[in-house]
C-alpha cells in the first residue's frame, strides 16, 4: 500500500533477508573483513554471532553474491535440535547428495567422495550452518570431524557457523568443545548499529526502491527510532514498515515524531514490538554451472494490500472528515457572531463541541483498528482477522 502512495518500486523494510538491501554498518564491515580473511584461509571454522535480527543472514547472503561460484561450492543448512546422525544426513543433502535410506557411515562416505571430486575439479567446499545455537555438542563434534577430510595436506571442507549470542558462550566455555575452538580461525559478534547509522540505514533501504525524498523525515524520528529498537535492523524494519503505512493511510508527505510515538504505542499494545522469532535462512537451490553450487532463493512478497477490502477504512475516514467539517463550521459561525460585537456563547455550544469531539475519538479508534488489520496482512501476507 505505502509503496504505491510514495511511488516506490518495492517494499523497503521487508523482514526477509535480501542481499540487495545490504547496508554496511561499522559492525557489518568488520564482520565482512573477518569473513573474507577466514575464507582466504580455506580451512577451519568461521563464527559469526549476533542478536536476533542483527543481520547475520543478510550478511551471508551478501557474501554469497561476492564469492567466485566457479571456485567454491556452497552447502547451506538451518539447524534445529539435531543429533550427530541427523546432522550428517542434512549436510549431505545440502550438497545435493542423495543419501535417503543410507546409514551414517554411508552418508559420510558419500560426503568424503563428493569433497574429493570437487577438489580434483579445482573447487573447494563451504558449509554454512545457520541457527548454530540449536546444535547439540554431539552435532558440533560431527562438524569438527567433517573438517578432518583432506586431500594430501589440503582441507576439503570449511564451515561458517552463524548463531545467537548464547552460541558464542557455549563455544567459549563448554569443556567438550576444546578441539573445535582450536579450529576457529576467525570470529566476530555483530553488535547493534550505532545511533548515527539509523538515518543512513533507513534512507539506504528507501533509495533501493526508488525513494526520491517523499516522505521526508523529521530528524528526531531517527533518534527515537534508535532508542526504541536498540539499533537492531529487523526491529527498525518492523517499526519503519508501520510508520510508512500510517503515513500512507493519513496521506502524509512528512513523517514526524508524533507519528512514531503513535506507532510505538500501538505496537506495544498489540504485543508486536518484542523481538521477532529468528527467521530461517532462505532455501537454497542449485545454480547453473559446474558442481552443485548453491545460491539463495527468496520467497515472493505477500499479496499486495490493495487486495484488502478497505471500504470500512474509506467510510471511517469519510465520516471523520465530515465531523471535522461540522466542528470547523460551528467555530466559524461563532467567530462571525463574535466579530459583529459582544455576543453570548450559546448554552448548547460547548455540549455540541464535546459531542463532536467524542464522535471524532470514536472514528479515530475505528481508523486505528482498520489500520491494524492492514498492517497485520501487510506483515504476514495472511488475510486480516475479522473485526470484532
Amino acid at each position: 500500500m505505502f509503496d504505491d502512495f510514495y511511488g516506490l518500486t518495492g517494499r523497503p523494510f521487508q523482514l526477509t533477508p535480501d542481499p540487495n538491501f545490504y547496508f554496511e554498518s561499522g559492525t557489518h564491515r568488520k564482520a565482512l573483513s573477518y569473513l573474507s580473511y577466514g575464507l582466504a584461509q580455506s580451512e577451519g571454522f568461521i563464527v559469526i554471532t549476533g542478536e536476533v535480527g542483527a543481520g547475520k543472514s543478510t550478511l551471508v547472503a551478501h557474501l554469497m553474491q561476492r564469492i567466485d561460484r566457479d571456485a567454491i561450492t556452497v552447502g547451506q543448512i538451518v539447524t534445529s535440535n539435531l543429533d550427530g546422525d541427523e546432522l550428517v544426513h542434512l549436510v549431505a543433502q545440502s550438497f545435493g547428495l542423495d543419501i535417503e535410506g543410507r546409514d551414517k557411515a554411508s552418508a559420510l562416505g558419500e560426503i568424503e567422495s563428493f569433497l574429493h571430486e570437487e577438489a580434483r575439479e579445482g573447487r573447494r567446499c563451504l558449509l554454512i550452518v545457520d541457527e548454530s545455537q540449536n546444535l547439540s555438542v554431539e552435532a558440533l563434534e560431527e562438524l569438527r570431524m567433517l573438517s578432518n577430510f583432506q586431500l594430501g595436506a589440503h582441507p576439503l571442507l570449511q564451515t561458517l557457523l552463524l548463531g545467537q549470542p548464547e552460541f558464542r558462550q557455549v563455544l567459549a566455555e563448554h569443556q567438550d568443545l576444546e578441539q573445535l575452538r582450536q579450529r576457529v580461525i576467525a570470529a566476530h559478534h555483530l553488535d547493534p548499529m550505532e545511533p548515527g547509522e539509523v538515518e543512513p540505514y533507513i534512507k539506504h533501504r528507501l533509495a533501493c526502491v526508488g525513494w526520491a525524498g517523499n516522505p521526508e523525515f523529521d530528524q528526531r524520528v531517527f533518534t527515537e527510532m534508535y532508542e526504541a529498537t536498540g539499533g537492531i535492523p529487523r526491529r527498525i524494519n518492523q517499526v519503519a514498515t508501520r510508520l510508512m503505512l500510517l503515513g500512507a493511510v493519513e496521506q502524509r508527505t512528512r513523517i514526524d515524531n508524533a507519528m512514531l510515538t503513535a506507532v510505538l504505542r500501538e505496537m506495544r499494545s498489540d504485543n508486536a514490538f518484542p523481538e521477532a522469532a529468528p527467521a530461517p535462512m532462505p532455501k537454497i537451490e542449485p545454480a547453473p554451472g559446474p558442481g552443485p553450487v548453491k545460491h539463495a532463493v527468496y520467497p515472493e512478497a505477500p499479496p499486495t494490500v490493495q487486495a484488502i477490502p478497505h471500504a470500512e477504512l474509506i467510510a471511517a475516514l469519510a465520516e471523520r472528515d465530515t465531523q471535522i467539517a461540522e466542528l470547523q463550521q460551528a467555530v466559524i459561525e461563532l467567530a462571525d457572531r463574535i466579530g459583529n460585537g459582544p455576543v453570548a456563547v450559546p448554552d448548547d455550544f460547548a455540549r455540541k463541541v464535546s459531542a463532536l469531539e467524542h464522535r471524532l475519538d470514536e472514528q479515530e479508534a475505528s481508523v486505528r483498528h482498520v489500520l491494524t488489520m492492514l498492517i497485520e496482512w501487510f506483515e504476514s501476507g495472511q488475510p486480516p482477522r475479522a473485526a470484532a
